[in-house]
């Protein structure tokens, strides 16, 4: 009899890829989601998260929990107390699962957390760690980094092993966000003036993220650990825009203009955190992660860029 693995945000980015590869590894998945969508699978179930009830018969018999579901970076935010919002999904709707996880007697409870639990800069640091002080700067940090907390009393409390991962930005096919409107000037050959950009990023293709997930699944030394992941090789965003033009088997047309003017009319326009994002660094260090669970990422950035733009390429 196969074990039963329970995968929440299945209709979501890394929940479906997750949730369509566990399938194919011949693990009886279960994907749970909150909206409908074109799975790819299955075994998947509409579910309230306040249907407690129906939840204890969800994780019945379940032997691990990876928990997809969350509310991500907003960029149009209309919430009056964006944080409560945050907190609302992203804490309490992920400790009430875990509470009714280890009450069923799920053995490992997987969390997909991020890395906006370090903080959003590096520009003056040395790489992020995930034994570093956490130093969330906006909502979705904060109620990460308080799930975080609470699982971890949780694990100390019931015995339940708990697993968190904190992914820096992840890129793939179907991808949304700011890595695919940009993709998408790139794409038009526009030209951007973004040729003189000397920063460093951490980023993670979605199948790096997939394969590190299903080795926390797993993995003994996983158990209440926390793990940093990226592809392993840091990009200027100058160098992401070529690697993406390349990747698609079009021309990058990148304007070199300062970072220190390109700052300067951000925040003139009311962009500072739009440029945070494209001028600044965000690094982190998986050496951990390596040393761990003896991981390495499988694919480099050109293979996991390749897989994005598989039908743009000359």
């Amino acid at each position: 009899m196969s074990r039963k693995l329970v995968i929440t945000g299945a209709s979501g980015f890394v929940g479906k890829a997750l949730a369509s590869q566990l399938q194919c590894n011949g693990e009886s998945v279960l994907g749970v989601c909150r909206s409908g969508g074109e799975l790819g699978f299955p075994m998947t179930t509409l579910l309230s998260f306040g249907d407690t009830d129906a939840l204890k018969k969800l994780l019945s018999d379940a032997e691990v929990v990876v928990h997809c579901a969350a509310r991500v970076h907003v960029m149009q935010e209309t919430a009056a107390d964006p944080l409560a919002v945050f907190r609302e999904v992203n804490r309490d709707l992920t400790l009430k699962l875990a509470r009714l996880a280890a009450g069923n007697g799920v053995k490992r409870f997987v969390f997909l957390s991020s890395v906006m639990v370090n903080g959003q800069s590096t520009s003056s640091r040395e790489p992020l760690r995930p034994d570093d002080n956490p130093a969330p700067e906006e909502p979705s940090g904060t109620s990460k980094l308080e799930a975080e907390e609470g699982l971890q009393q949780l694990a100390l409390e019931t015995g339940m092993e708990v697993v968190i991962i904190r992914p820096p930005l992840v890129y793939g096919p179907g991808m949304k966000g700011n890595f695919a409107r940009m993709a998408k000037l790139v794409a038009k050959g526009l030209p951007l003036p973004l040729g003189a950009i000397y920063n460093k990023r951490s980023l993670v293709g979605l199948d790096n993220l997939i394969d590190l997930i299903i080795t926390c699944i797993d993995h003994p030394a996983a158990a209440n650990q926390v793990f940093l992941v990226s592809d392993g090789e840091d990009l200027s965003t100058t160098q992401l825009l070529r690697s993406v033009a390349k990747a698609m088997g079009k021309p990058s047309r990148l304007i070199p203009i300062s970072a220190g003017l390109l700052q300067l009319g951000a925040m003139l326009l009311g962009k500072k955190a739009v440029a945070q994002r494209l001028l600044g660094s965000l690094q982190v260090d998986i050496s951990h992660t390596r040393k761990c669970l003896n991981w390495t990422p499988p694919l480099t950035v050109k293979q996991g860029l390749q897989r994005c733009f598989p039908n743009q390429q000359d």
